[in-house]
């Protein structure tokens, strides 16, 4: 079995490097599924959110794997609904209830809009109380952060971004270096962009090695200390995208793939209407 390494965050909590996305997977069966099948790949760390509408199956595998509560991993996310300190107490039990767990590795503001501030106090104090690990972000630009996180007591362990070879968020994570705050990504392999999948450089690595471009494109990621969690439904895929640590790419191989940077995603938090775009989209307390 493929053996995942383990990373310190800034709280002293470890978390894998490698993990098992579940954006879009739903909760018809598919979800319970597929975590399932990655828990038997050997992968540890599963990311799920409120507004992923599947925490209830992720908790599912998780309980019916046998498999100690303490060797996994389990992330999830804060909707945009229960920012506010009172409404994030509450989100934050609803997640622990929906996750059938006694307490969650990670939880992170997932959208970063509104009263972040008072969602951050109310995660500071369920880690305090033990009901999460380690808390943090997602989707913060460097102007997102510095309008949010100086007025935290305590600084994230992650910052969870897009994050894939044709944009590297180099101005983020000089940032994040500075805050000794990892990055973890979100898209690895670039939600399916064609370009990045056949890209002739990936194509010409992996040759090289005997693996495919996705292989490649996470290797590069994790070696260039991104934590990753490619999502797929397929059992095969799910095992050959975790074969990365039978290999090392070189460092002219390393600084060729940086080259690859094309400094713009998909998507741009700092972009007007953001908020209110999500909030139209997701109502997570629909079924409530």
């Amino acid at each position: 079995m493929t053996e995942i390494t383990n990373i310190k965050l800034n709280d002293g909590v470890e978390i894998p490097v490698y993990g098992f996305g579940t954006f879009m997977i739903p909760a018809d069966g598919s979800t319970k599924k597929a975590v399932k099948e990655a828990l038997d790949s050997g992968i540890r760390h599963i990311d799920t959110a409120v507004a992923y509408f599947n925490e209830q199956e992720v908790g599912q595998a998780i309980r019916e794997s046998n498999i100690p509560r303490e060797e996994i991993f389990v992330t999830s996310k804060l909707w945009l609904q229960d920012f506010g300190y009172e409404a994030a107490r509450k989100g934050i039990d609803k997640s622990l209830e929906k996750l059938g767990l006694d307490y969650i590795d990670l939880y992170l503001i997932h959208q970063p809009y509104g009263d972040v501030v008072g969602a951050w106090k109310a995660m500071e104090e369920a880690k305090a109380d033990g009901k999460i690990r380690s808390i943090g972000v997602s989707n913060m630009t460097v102007k997102i952060w510095n309008q949010f996180v100086p007025d935290f007591e305590t600084l994230p362990s992650v910052n969870q971004v897009e994050y894939n070879p044709y944009f590297q968020q180099k101005e983020l994570r000089q940032l994040m270096k500075r805050n000794n705050v990892h990055v973890e990504s979100w898209g690895p392999l670039g939600q399916g962009n064609k370009d990045l999948l056949n890209d002739p450089l990936i194509s010409k690595i992996a040759e090289k090695y005997g693996k495919d471009n996705g292989q490649i494109i996470l290797k590069f990621e994790i070696q260039d200390g991104i934590i990753v969690f490619p999502k797929s439904t397929n059992p095969k895929r799910i095992r050959t995208n975790m074969e990365l640590f039978d290999f090392e790419l070189t460092e002219n191989e390393m600084q060729q793939m940086r080259n690859l940077d094309k400094g713009h995603g998909s998507h741009n938090p700092d972009a007007p209407g953001v908020k209110e775009f999500l909030l139209s989209a997701f109502d997570v307390h629909a079924n409530d």
